[in-house]
């Protein structure tokens, strides 16, 4: 598996590139083909592992319509989702794959400076170059992500992604103390925000067991268990989509199971 990454990491900055496809294609026939080409990958993405077959799908798109903020933006979700499930002994290629993501990612953002997921996905992937460099050494990091984060729900408050990202970054920041942080501009770190962040997220897709375990998370560290249990409760009836979602619910169980012994 690591070398079909590894080749599918090579190609990726030419990506589109391999493709050949018929350039006179008439532009009602050539849109009609996009839209398959995204309906088939983003069906594929929903399953972490089709991410890479996704990702073929998603190159032969921009094959056709190479500034595409959507392909773009798609390519980037992509890059991250392969990356997530690699192993923690492949700490290089994943590093690598996160950096891609955020390459395509910020393409998205050029093509359109609007858009809402495009603006999410740069954040998310700068996120992940920001988790390998350290909190130190990614402050400057930490600021952008926020920003993007920021962009993206003034786009569209109901971009539930973007909701869940911003919470994390919260949290993120507030791992340090804060008279650490304000001299450095990251002041603005705050639990509170976390959470309300965490809920707002649930609201929009109450059907996503990361979201839901973040939430019950520091409902438990602020010992507001009823509020814990009812997020926890009901994550053995979601679906699980991907590796993350599988280790997330059994984690979800021990904690339950940790809070019905205690209280």
């Amino acid at each position: 598996m690591k070398q079909l990454l590894l080749v599918a990491l090579s190609c990726g900055a030419s990506l589109g590139s391999a493709v050949q496809l018929p350039s006179a294609l008439p532009d009602s026939l050539q849109q009609q083909q996009v839209a398959t080409l995204l309906a088939q990958a983003d069906t594929l993405l929903s399953n972490a592992l089709e991410s890479r077959r996704a990702l073929a799908l998603y190159s032969e798109a921009l094959s056709l319509n190479r500034r595409s903020p959507e392909i773009l933006w798609r390519i980037s979700q992509s890059y991250v989702d392969i990356a997530d499930n690699l192993g923690a002994d492949e700490r290089e290629l994943k590093l690598s794959m996160y950096e891609k993501a955020l390459e395509f990612a910020d393409k998205s953002v050029h093509a359109d400076r609007g858009n809402s997921m495009a603006l999410t996905r740069r954040a998310i992937a700068r996120a992940r170059v920001a988790l390998f460099k350290g909190f130190w050494e990614s402050i400057g990091l930490m600021k952008e992500t926020r920003e993007d984060l920021e962009n993206a729900l003034s786009a569209d408050s109901t971009n539930h992604e973007a909701h869940f990202a911003l919470g994390s970054t919260h949290l993120k920041v507030i791992e340090k103390p804060w008279i650490l942080r304000w001299p450095l501009g990251l002041g603005w770190g705050d639990r509170e925000e976390a959470i309300n962040h965490f809920e707002r997220a649930i609201e929009l897709r109450w059907d996503r067991i990361e979201y839901r375990l973040a939430a019950a998370r520091l409902y438990i560290e602020d010992d507001e268990h009823a509020k814990a249990r009812a997020h926890l409760s009901l994550i053995p009836m979601l679906r699980a989509v991907n590796r993350t979602d599988l280790v997330a619910r059994q984690e979800a169980h021990v904690l339950l199971e940790k809070i019905d012994a205690e209280h």
